[in-house]
């Protein structure tokens, strides 16, 4: 069982060299992300004078986090797995994949990886930084569901094509399918919740342009999500089919 994969790390492990290098790959690729993600939406927003959402906006911004994640996970993936998401970091920590000290440093990592990318945005674009919201008529446990089943899916998703140790080949189309599944999970819910899936991502903004309403959502939803799908395929898919791989190695 999972439970028992699941470790603390020891102390020295935050301040180790491999750790740090890990840290700044993580820094990188969410900044990367980030910066083109919500870049995206600021474009959107100049070109249409402010306008309101259309679908060829929803379609833009889909295809703009696709290929931003593909290519955040795709830099990231040799050096530090290529997490660039919290929830997915918490959901290899459940399925004893990573220390819970080691975990940690990413996140701090992606969080800050996301600010300074927001605060670049706004500076370049001369443009508040969009924070992420609930559209008009949606509710809290509407989105608070929704976030957490998109999560499930992405992180469900990055366990079958890169944690997984039986990925064999299926491990060279890892970042392309993490993108088209944050991708497609935008179309769905970027009507509703803005899709995030990912703490970084809506923790940058919302510092920059210091909103933060219902921001809670976008910690819990993507966190249990990404806990749920890490304990399911670690628990049913792993952990009774296959030898533990070392921590190391993810």
């Amino acid at each position: 069982m999972p439970i028992r994969n699941i470790a603390v790390g020891r102390p020295e492990e935050a301040t180790h060299p491999d750790t740090l290098k890990a840290a700044l790959a993580e820094f990188i690729s969410t900044f990367i992300f980030v910066f083109a993600g919500s870049g995206s939406g600021i474009a959107y927003n100049k070109l249409t004078d402010n306008g309101a959402a259309t679908p060829a906006g929803l379609i833009s911004a889909s295809i703009a986090h696709a290929f931003a994640l593909f290519v955040a996970v795709s830099v990231g993936a040799n050096i530090s797995g290529g997490h660039v998401n919290p929830a997915v970091t918490f959901g290899a920590f459940v399925g004893g994949n990573i220390t819970f000290l080691r975990g940690i440093v990413y996140v701090i990592a992606q969080l800050l990886g996301s600010i300074v990318a927001s605060l670049l945005l706004a500076f370049v674009t001369a443009s508040t930084v969009p924070a992420f919201g609930l559209s008009a008529g949606v509710g809290v446990g509407n989105a608070l569901v929704l976030e957490i089943v998109m999560t499930f899916g992405l992180v469900y998703t990055v366990y079958a094509t890169a944690i997984d140790p039986k990925k064999g080949n299926l491990g060279i189309i890892a970042p392309i399918a993490i993108g088209f599944i944050v991708g497609a999970n935008i179309l769905l819910g970027g009507a509703f919740s803005g899709a995030a899936m990912n703490p970084a991502v809506t923790f940058g903004p919302a510092v920059v342009s210091w909103t933060w309403t219902n921001h809670w959502i976008y910690w819990a939803g993507p966190l249990i999500g990404g806990g749920i799908a890490g304990l399911v395929y670690e628990v049913v898919f792993i952990s009774h089919t296959h030898e533990q791989l070392p921590t190391t190695d993810y």
